[in-house]
């Protein structure tokens, strides 16, 4: 028995050896480069919520981007990712992220890629004259309130039910909420949850050409993302690879999650 299953150990290794062998090392590094917004170009990630992939068992790799695929594992950023891979594709990221050298330390993580971190989406002074506030979202898990501004461009667009064009700029007011003596947000007899302080803004902005910086992996058509601290200033080092990744699956919407909101608003 003992004989048998060794053999059965040893037929199994010489598999995952000769699928490795197939995959091909260059197109699986191409396609990663969408991947080195979140686990690194080299495989050791940009934070800590993101496992480092290098020197990664290729069963294992293999494994999870299928369960991602399929939705048997829920992860929004990652099943809006892995949706797009093909089998020979997974393949490929499972022997490229194999063949590099894990990480030294512990406490080892990259930089977020410069044309990932980099917006070019700029902060709009008269945003209160010239947007059109169409919604308020409760995010109670985050103890925050958000209001919602749309721009001409992407006002008129919605107004007659067209995709939204390049010029469309949407921004976002932040809050924290108040809290009750029990640390939970109060709600308002309006429905949404009572602001206490600003405590940053976000916005996205489509314009010609501004898509090319990223791997089409992640690429939202022309959009950038950003975030403003509250004197107007860009956060520096924002991870736009988090925002690409969670929007991508709504290219039927303009990658919009509140388009619709926005429509009801100005119809």
């Amino acid at each position: 028995m003992k004989i048998v299953q060794l053999a059965l150990c040893a037929l199994f290794a010489a598999g995952i050896a000769a699928s490795a062998q197939a995959a091909n090392l260059e197109a699986g590094k191409s396609k990663a480069m969408a991947c080195g917004a979140c686990h690194g170009h080299n495989g050791i990630s940009v934070g800590e919520k993101y496992p480092n992939l290098a020197g990664q068992h290729v069963e294992y790799v293999t494994k999870q981007l299928r369960a991602f695929r399929d939705g048997s594992r829920k992860d929004q950023m990652m099943n809006a990712i892995a949706a797009q891979l093909s089998d020979s594709d997974i393949d490929n990221l499972a022997a490229f992220w194999n063949s590099l050298p894990g990480a030294t330390s512990g406490t080892a993580k990259s930089s977020v890629p410069q044309n990932i971190a980099k917006t070019r989406v700029t902060f709009p002074e008269n945003y209160q004259k010239e947007y059109t506030y169409y919604t308020t979202i409760n995010f109670p898990d985050r103890k925050q309130v958000r209001k919602y501004y749309a721009n001409p461009a992407a006002v008129q667009a919605a107004r007659v039910g067209k995709p939204l064009p390049h010029g469309s700029k949407f921004f976002v007011e932040v809050f924290s909420t108040k809290l009750d003596d029990a640390k939970k947000p109060v709600m308002g007899s309006d429905g949404f949850l009572v602001p206490d302080k600003l405590i940053l803004y976000t916005a996205m902005e489509t314009q010609a050409g501004w898509g090319s910086d990223f791997p089409e992996l992640l690429r939202n058509g022309d959009w950038n993302y950003a975030v403003f601290t509250t004197d107007k200033k860009v956060r520096a080092g924002v991870n736009q690879g988090e925002c690409l990744a969670c929007h991508k699956p709504l290219d039927k919407d303009s990658y919009i999650f509140s388009l619709n909101a926005l429509q009801a608003k100005v119809k």
